[in-house]
């Protein structure tokens, strides 16, 4: 039989395979892949001549890999499994072992094969997506039906806000919290409240012009730039003379924009300067360094523009710091406002906004709908061209009430309720029509049943697996009930956040013998819609038995904007530390362990609080032997290590020994900055770990850690749980699958998203004590999950925890598709069955 196998090569691996999916589709399959002199290899062809090959059985078969699709992404390092004590303090710089991105392995011969399991998985799994989606809207439209029956004012308010230009999210989100039983009136004045409380506002206009700089005005073609540069040098002018003021524009495309601005400065006696690029910006702001405030007038771009970003970079490159205010058109769609926000400060700090032409708006809500989801301030409203009366600091409940005024015409592009021609909301007919959509669902819901048992895994096989992870103890149940509550509107982050306390709290009891070790860190995220940037501050309590995480109670979010090297919100255990004192979680004493030192200012706060805390320093921290009384570093100090227990360490045996010695933290820059004397200085315990080879005793590793905690704990015991901390710390990474599994991470404003990373975090405990456990169950457990997304693990290969969490995540889906729950008695599963591939035959 002839074939049309094709060859395709590339620089890099990732390349070779776009160009297999462009050419062959992404069910291609591929037969070889190699390195040459000329780049990468790889052999491809259409799948169904790989199933025509198979099935005529005459010619010899190509080893098959998989589906492009699904070797598309590089596959992550594996975990490798070490002996505990010997993980406990690893080399900060040793490198993770890497696995191939595209691993092709010889494979049995057989005679007939079906095509290749992990594609048509995907495709059930696909359409599972699918119709839970078109359920879940389904039952949101019978709740919102419910609740306009019961209280129809709701509906009408929301209306009346979407008229108004707020976005549905907003809108939605705000009616919430709305009480029911209430008059039209009274949700009016419930919903103005609310919009009052959100808006952003920069209300200290004396403090802006006291503090004088720099500031840019940006915004697209048309928006009003130049006239609100002059309304602002104008009032610039009457606050403190001509002479502290000057005007720069960066407008060398519009005809006319120079000679414009240089009128306004002729008429306030304020000099104008024009510039090209950022060598001319610099010069002109370094002559300028003398005055209090200078306004750059940008030239105009769409914000689909791509020398967007370069203008940005060029205000950046400047002597002083620049501060940028984006001007946004009232007079713009609300989608149109969201992608000039996101387009203007991506990678890039805004210091706030100004509404202009807000006298030509019809729908002004799209403006504090964008200025409230991404917490922008409002500095200014400009409503005409009178230079400069026609410039209004910002106003909270002027602004909210503008919104809500009545028009002299009637919008003809808003729909009213005439126009909808919806049946009155009591009645018989209403509850025909919620009955109808409850009938609807159900009917979808037994569709999505029956669509399930095409899988290759029936539903015993997995209520089978999910009762042997319920019975494991490791958070199943927990996890899926929280992956429900996901999409569960009547539950908010407020219900979340109890119940997840009250899961911490028996977790301690169970888990926990003399401690609660609670370990601090973050990771960074970024929203599924406009690729805003995110980090986010969490803790895991980890047994003092195992060091395996229990739970994850809190999560705290904090934007690009907010992000800064002296933020002392981002500082290790800022946020957990004071949350977690505040919390009731038994008797036993909490352990703080951070994997970088707090700031000297946390260390005196929680030495005075009675906080125990362990760090892992760095081994240039400057330090005062107490043995001594002289100044050195960590690295530098003599240690007494005791006897060393051998250890496995990076497949070598090796001995581990610790020692500790008290210090005193010397008085630096940053002691002076917190107002923190001398003799103020906190005093110590260092612990040092070694690690050395057993044979040629050659150095292996050596760490350094802090801590105030007393000679209750030996150093021993210290070392151990540093170990696990460092550990545990990967599991934070894995926060960023766990939010996709539940809805992903939203644009600023987005009500659900602290809800959805509470969730996303205690998941993540639930796959790392998966990962990590050992015996039978786990590993058909793994083995199922990976054949789910398939991502089978192979040649004894430790899973990944992004490939697991995407498992656990099709698991939850299937079982709630089925209607299964982990109740079921366990029985010993079937053999898994392995995917079935192609081996050459001789």
């Amino acid at each position: 039989m002839r074939t049309t196998a094709r060859k395709f090569v590339a620089a890099t691996s990732r390349e070779t395979l776009r160009l297999v999916r462009e050419a062959l589709g992404a069910d291609a399959i591929v037969l070889s892949h190699r390195v040459t002199a000329q780049g990468v290899e790889i052999v491809a062809m259409v799948e169904g001549e790989v199933q025509g090959v198979v099935q005529q059985g005459s010619a010899p078969a190509q080893p098959v890999a998989a589906p492009v699709a699904a070797v598309a992404a590089p596959v992550p390092a594996p975990v490798p499994v070490q002996a505990p004590v010997a993980r406990a303090m690893p080399m900060p710089s040793a490198p993770a072992p890497v696995a191939s991105a595209v691993p092709v392995a010889p494979v049995p011969p057989i005679t007939a094969v079906a095509a290749p399991a992990a594609a048509p998985a995907d495709t059930v799994l696909e359409e599972l997506h699918s119709m839970r989606g078109m359920i879940e809207e389904q039952l949101a439209s019978v709740v919102w039906n419910d609740r306009q029956r019961r209280d129809p004012v709701r509906g009408r308010l929301l209306r009346t806000l979407l008229g108004a230009g707020f976005s549905a999210r907003l809108s939605k989100a705000m009616l919430e919290k709305l009480p029911t039983g209430r008059t039209y009136a009274e949700g009016m004045a419930y919903v103005r409240s609310e919009l009052i409380r959100a808006v952003p506002v920069h209300e200290d206009e004396d403090a802006l012009f006291a503090e004088g700089g720099v500031y840019a005005l940006m915004g697209p073609t048309g928006v009003g730039k130049t006239t609100t540069t002059a309304k602002l040098a104008a009032r610039c002018v009457m606050r403190f003379g001509a002479d502290k003021l000057a005007l720069v524009t960066t407008d060398s495309y519009r005809i006319g924009a120079y000679e414009q601005l240089r009128i306004y400065g002729q008429i306030l006696n304020v000099p104008v300067y024009a510039v090209k690029d950022a060598a001319d910006l610099h010069l002109v702001l370094r002559d300028l360094r003398e005055k209090h405030m200078v306004l750059i007038d940008t030239v105009g771009m769409s914000q689909r523009d791509r020398a967007v970003p370069e203008q940005i970079a060029m205000l950046g490159q400047s002597p002083r710091p620049v501060k940028k205010l984006l001007l946004l058109n009232a007079t713009s769609h609300g989608d149109t406002l969201n992608e000039v926000v996101h387009a203007y400060r991506h990678g890039n700090e805004l210091a706030g906004c100004i509404f202009t032409k807000v006298d030509e708006a019809t729908h002004p809500g799209a403006l504090i709908d964008t200025v409230i989801r991404h917490r922008l301030p409002v500095h200014y409203i400009s409503s005409g061209q009178k230079v400069p009366e026609n410039l209004m600091q910002a106003d909270r409940a002027q602004l909210v009430d503008s919104v809500f005024q009545p028009r002299q015409h009637s919008p003809l592009f808003v729909p009213a309720e005439s126009d909808l021609q919806e049946e009155a909301a009591s009645g018989a007919a209403s509850q025909h029509a919620v009955q109808k959509a409850q009938g609807e669902t159900d009917l979808l819901r037994l569709k999505y049943q029956n669509l399930i048992r095409a899988m290759a895994h029936d539903a015993q096989e997995l209520a089978t697996t999910a009762s042997a992870l319920a019975d494991a103890q490791i958070g199943f149940e927990r996890a899926r009930s929280l992956w429900r509550q996901a999409t569960d509107e009547e539950a908010g982050q407020k219900v979340v956040l109890q119940d997840l306390l009250v899961h911490a709290r028996s977790e301690v009891a169970a888990g926990c013998e003399n401690y609660v070790l609670a370990l601090c860190g973050q990771v960074g995220l970024r929203s599924n819609e406009g690729g805003d940037a995110y980090e986010c501050h969490g803790s895991l309590l980890l047994s003092d038995r195992t060091g395996l995480p229990m739970a994850a109670p809190n999560q705290w979010l904090s934007t690009a904007a907010t992000r800064g090297a002296k933020d002392a919100a981002r500082k290790p255990g800022a946020r957990q530390v004071p949350w977690l004192r505040q919390q009731d979680l038994g008797h036993r004493p909490m352990v703080h362990l951070l994997t970088r030192l707090p700031g000297i200012e946390a260390m005196v706060q929680w030495q005075a609080a009675g906080q125990r805390w362990l760090a892992r320093a760095p081994g240039s921290t400057a330090v005062i032997d107490s043995r001594t009384g002289s100044p050195d570093t960590l690295a530098r100090m003599d240690f007494e290590f005791g006897e060393g227990r051998p250890v496995h360490f990076r497949g070598k045996a090796a001995l581990l020994a610790e020692a500790q010695v008290d210090v005193v933290l010397r008085f630096n820059a940053a002691a002076m900055a917190a107002g923190i004397a001398r003799d103020e200085m906190p005093a110590l315990r260092c612990i040092a770990t070694r690690i050395v080879d057993a044979r040629s005793g050659n150095l292996l590793a050596l760490s350094h850690a802090l801590s105030n905690i007393g000679t209750e704990v030996p150093a021993q015991q210290l070392a151990r749980w540093m170990g696990w901390a460092l550990d545990a710390e990967p599991c934070f990474r894995l926060l960023r699958d766990g939010v996709q599994l539940v809805g992903g991470i939203g644009e600023l404003g987005d009500p659900d998203i602290m809800k959805r990373l509470l969730i996303a975090g205690q998941m993540t405990t639930t796959v790392w004590r998966l990962l990590q456990a050992e015996g039978e169950w786990a590993d058909r457990a793994r083995a199922l999950m990976g054949q789910l997304t398939g991502r089978p693990a192979r040649n004894g290969r430790a899973m990944s925890g992004s490939a697991l969490s995407a498992g656990m995540g099709k698991l939850f889906l299937l079982l709630d598709a089925l209607g299964t729950e982990s109740t079921a008695p366990v029985q010993p599963p079937r053999a898994l069955e392995q995917p079935q591939k192609l081996e050459r035959q001789d």
